[in-house]
């Protein structure tokens, strides 16, 4: 948005953003979506409207290529890689969900950093109670009942603020629940919650969550978790149905695989947020490295440093293009502020001036509405919180459709599957019909084999990681089940058995294919 505007009707420099949606997130705001607080679209923005003249790429980006200036992204429906070219790359990756040192997060945990967590959570918590609402089994009602929240900083504070006020006052609507059945449980490894606030500040959310019947335990580490309990050290198990995980965070994979300079996986940059020895390549906010001139030691990854970051980082693009000065980087925290729900909330100006309660709930109302971009998003926010005072909680489960593993598929006589050069993303099993694999070589047409119901296809591509050595065209109409790359590789580590059964498919058929080639030759001959 900075470079945008600086930009102004510049017609010979072209931005391009590439994002994996086509919206951005007010971060601050998202606890409140799983009270319903605020309606899950209110606190999202889209990216075309925020940015008009910038071109969007809604994709994933795959690699980044410093030396050849070329960013690769994913598939879209058609399955074939988009590069794109940069003279100034501008590295804001954040950082990912880390699960791999606690066994069974990953199936059983409910990570909380994008909107999709927080429906999807939502989600959930109305299920369990509607479960539990005709559970007859005491120790699996009590399970259900049970809402275990690891971490306490910030986004684990709010998360167990917000929800414990949403499932408390959400169990008044059901026949068979009683508020009192509900236990909300929060972990932390150190000694007082929300530390950067200070003793004071984290004593009171402390008291004031204890008062609301959050159970706060001090010096516990989540050690993973099953279908059924949290694990914690030393064997202890707490049976629950619902175990949000607010920590850990890891380095971006792709920041990981750049081959510059890294300190605990973040990529290093210098005083003007560029990374050295890749001029034109910058970085900032959870993904950077970034030196703090005021103390000496590094900027935390915080949005109140990220936006600040990105506007030094607009200004010294435009200084090394029309031949400006760049800027440092330099900034002092103004505060820090976090909510305990329920009109409640703790807040530090400047390091010294200590607010909590009501007060404190206006002031972190106040500011984070001011920050949310948009003038129609502040008045339905504006709107929502209005509501929220007077309006009972929404108790409505939204069902969303989720992807399969496995799909089905129907081809007409003629129709290409995929073509020879695509990005190799799934596996085909013939169902019906028949089809016919064709190579091109120098404009010539050359069919490979034909394929009849119970045979694979499409294999090799992911086994070899590898584009489409070939194109299969439906002979007849066709029936097809799909199983993507993700489940195909899980099915490859996990069932025994299972990568003989490729390996075998993939000698069939490159035999088919020599035979052909073999035929050819003697035809030709």
């Amino acid at each position: 948005m900075y470079l945008e505007k600086m930009l102004g009707k510049n017609s010979g420099i072209f931005i391009t953003l590439i994002n994996k949606e086509n919206y951005f997130v007010f971060q601050p705001m998202l606890p409140e979506v799983i009270s319903g607080s605020i309606q899950i679209q209110n606190i999202i923005n889209p990216i075309r409207r925020l940015c008009p003249r910038v071109n969007l790429e809604v994709r994933e980006v795959e690699s980044i290529d410093l030396e050849r200036q070329v960013v690769t992204t994913s598939p879209g429906l058609r399955p074939v890689h988009n590069e794109v070219k940069y003279d100034h790359l501008v590295l804001g990756l954040g950082n990912v969900m880390n699960f791999s040192q606690l066994p069974g997060l990953h199936q059983h945990g409910f990570p909380f950093k994008n909107l999709g967590d927080a429906l999807h959570l939502r989600n959930h918590v109305i299920h369990v109670l509607e479960e539990a609402d005709m559970e007859k089994d005491a120790d699996f009602r009590k399970a259900l009942l049970t809402f275990v929240v690891a971490g306490g900083g910030f986004s684990g504070v709010e998360t167990a603020a917000e929800l414990n006020d949403f499932v408390r006052a959400a169990s008044r609507e059901y026949r068979n629940l009683n508020p009192s059945e509900v236990r909300v449980v929060l972990l932390h490894m150190g000694d007082l919650i929300l530390p950067e606030l200070g003793p004071e500040l984290g004593g009171f959310a402390d008291k004031l969550l204890r008062r609301r019947k959050v159970e706060i335990r001090y010096g516990t580490r989540l050690e993973g978790a099953t279908a059924e309990a949290a694990l914690l050290p030393d064997g202890e198990k707490i049976p629950t149905k619902t175990l949000i995980a607010t920590v850990p965070s890891g380095p971006h994979p792709l920041c990981v695989d750049l081959p510059c300079k890294k300190e605990r996986g973040r990529i290093v940059v210098n005083e003007y947020l560029e990374v050295p020895d890749f001029p034109g390549v910058w970085a900032l906010g959870d993904c950077a490295w970034i030196p703090d001139l005021k103390t000496g030691g590094i900027c935390p990854p915080t949005a109140q440093y990220a936006v600040r970051e990105g506007k030094i980082v607009a200004n010294n693009i435009m200084a090394a293009i029309q031949g400006g000065k760049k800027k440092q980087f330099e900034f002092t925290a103004l505060g820090m502020a976090g909510a305990l729900g329920h009109h409640s909330a703790v807040a530090q100006l400047f390091g010294k001036i200590n607010l909590s309660g009501i007060l404190a709930w206006l002031f972190w109302r106040a500011i984070y509405w001011a920050k949310l971009p948009g003038l129609e998003r502040k008045f339905r926010v504006g709107i929502d919180w209005f509501l929220d005072g007077i309006l009972p909680k929404d108790i409505v489960q939204i069902k969303t459709s989720r992807s399969h593993s496995i799909s089905y598929e129907r081809y007409g006589a003629g129709e290409v599957i995929f073509r020879q050069g695509d990005v190799g993303d799934r596996v085909y099993s013939l169902v019906s019909g028949e089809v016919e694999v064709v190579e091109q070589l120098d404009g010539t047409e050359k069919i490979l084999a034909r394929l009849s119901p119970g045979e694979f296809f499409g294999e090799m591509a992911l086994i070899n990681d590898e584009p489409r050595v070939a194109a299969v065209r439906a002979v007849t109409n066709v029936d097809v089940l799909i199983i993507y790359r993700q489940d195909f590789e899980a099915l490859l580590d996990h069932v025994p058995g299972m990568k003989q059964i490729f390996d075998q498919v993939m000698e069939e058929h490159l035999a088919e294919g020599e035979a052909a080639d073999s035929t050819l030759s003697k035809e030709n001959g």
